[in-house]
């Protein structure tokens, strides 16, 4: 079925175990403890409901990797989700902060770990599978076929 290349199902599970350990504890850091982040990482959490949103979606990345450590395949959108924001926010947050000034020191951490995570999602990720179509099981063939 998938001949185009080798699935890396070791480095996948590494990127989902990555993701339930530092989006899981930032993310419940987050929502449940703002302060500690900001005492931890110097984040600041001048609007507790963006703040609140943020540590939502970084836990409901983490939950959603418990799954993707079981079927890794089928949990890809995750990573490649995770992929997208991180390279998004570096590239048009992150930079032109710098560029013009105004990066905050609290950031570089934050850049760091983005960075890791957008390598190793580039190299985990099999992008090949994702453009595949899905095979046909009899059953869904039946299905549509009675439609």
């Amino acid at each position: 079925m998938f001949e185009h290349g080798v699935i890396r199902y070791g480095l996948l599970r590494l990127m989902y175990a990555l993701s339930i350990i530092v989006a899981g504890s930032i993310g419940l850091l987050m929502v449940l403890s703002p302060s500690s982040v900001n005492s931890l990482m110097a984040m600041p959490t001048d609007n507790p409901m963006v703040y609140g949103i943020a540590g939502s979606v970084f836990l409901a990345v983490a939950l959603l990797s418990v799954l993707g450590l079981r079927s890794p395949l089928r949990f890809v959108p995750v990573l490649l989700m995770e992929l997208v924001y991180k390279t998004i926010w570096i590239v048009a947050v992150a930079l032109p902060a710098y560029i013009n000034g105004n990066f905050p020191s609290w950031a570089v951490t934050t850049v760091v770990i983005f960075l890791v995570f957008i390598i190793g999602d580039l190299v985990a990720i099999p992008f090949w599978t994702l453009f595949e179509k899905e095979p046909v099981s009899k059953k869904k063939a039946k299905a549509t076929k009675a439609i």
